[in-house]
């Protein structure tokens, strides 16, 4: 029985010698085979919940909501879901595009939103001193967001990867709305700071419209436009994150919407924002607008686009009066 037991283990090793090269292909072939399939399948997470809601920790009392939310948001995508732009090749994320854009698009805006903190809405006037906070905190959202441990482009060194500054300007934000809190900051509610605040959104989103414009010209003639997925999460990315905002600054300025009687265009301007983040194709298509058979996702994103600009144009105009 040994003899047999040695013989059979001699031939298997004689075996394998012979064909280890064909072996270790297929074995990695099998390996990465369901590693990035699989590993995609677990990583690729596009939060869109309209519902979203600021967890408790996050809102101090007194402080600003709309801060409250835009640390959430940060907290919800880097830590939670985990945030996947810079993850290097070998890491499933890698292999991902729709999630990547879509967390882009919402950093994006966000910082947006720091920026006209830091201007307009968390100082008293044009000639005060900027909160050092808000300052913070604009600064690190602008960071890229396709930073690793390493970038060969620019050294050999380690480098700040893009979610240790994204936690850092979380940690501006609820260090404000603390001071905010204990009346240590300023969060200035007059019109003017409001409706420079919705002019800067405005000019934004409209910035992503000639995106989506420039990308309908350029990919709809392709039978497949590989780059028009990039730009549709993108911009919803973006619609989402100004959703939110636009949600909680209504909540933040409660007595002037009241005043100006602004609460069903607010709410209208909102259905426009969640229209265009709540847009779920399957596929992504940039077919031409006048296809009879495809649809152009890209051009029904646009409509909702331009009509929440044009409804934030409509309260601007409220408030000028």
């Amino acid at each position: 029985m040994t003899m047999d037991t040695d013989a059979s283990r001699s031939a298997f090793t004689a075996w394998l010698r012979a064909r280890w090269q064909p072996v270790a292909v297929i074995a990695m072939v099998l390996i990465f085979g369901l590693y990035y399939p699989v590993g995609m399948l677990i990583v690729h997470k596009v939060d869109d919940r309209l519902d979203y809601e600021i967890p408790a920790a996050d809102l101090p009392a007194g402080g600003s909501r709309t801060v409250a939310l835009a640390a959430a948001l940060i907290d919800r995508e880097v830590n939670r879901s985990g945030w996947v732009a810079n993850d290097p090749f070998f890491m499933p994320g890698s292999m991902l595009d729709n999630m990547p854009n879509y967390q882009l698009g919402m950093i994006h805006a966000l910082g947006r939103f720091a920026f006209q903190m830091v201007d307009q809405i968390g100082r008293t006037r044009g000639s005060s001193q900027t909160d050092r906070d808000l300052q913070e905190a604009a600064g690190l959202l602008q960071y890229s967001g396709t930073k690793w441990i390493f970038d060969f482009s620019t050294s050999l060194l380690p480098t700040a990867k893009s979610e240790d500054q994204y936690r850092k300007a979380r940690s501006a934000l609820m260090s404000y709305n603390q001071r905010l809190s204990g009346g240590q900051a300023v969060f200035e509610r007059r019109a003017d700071n409001l409706q420079a605040t919705l002019e800067r959104i405005a000019l934004d989103i409209g910035s992503a419209s000639a995106a989506i414009d420039r990308r309908v010209r350029e990919g709809s003639d392709r039978l497949i436009d590989y780059e028009g997925d990039d730009v549709f999460y993108s911009v919803k990315g973006q619609m989402y994150a100004y959703y939110l905002v636009l949600r909680e600054l209504k909540q933040d300025y409660p007595n002037l919407v009241r005043d100006r009687e602004l609460g069903g265009t607010w709410d209208q301007m909102l259905e426009s924002f969640a229209a265009a983040a709540g847009l779920k194709p399957w596929v992504v298509s940039n077919a031409r607008p006048d296809a009879v058979i495809l649809p152009n996702h890209l051009a029904s994103m646009g409509f909702y686009v331009e009509r929440a600009r044009a409804q934030i144009y409509e309260i601007v105009n409220i408030l000028q009066k």
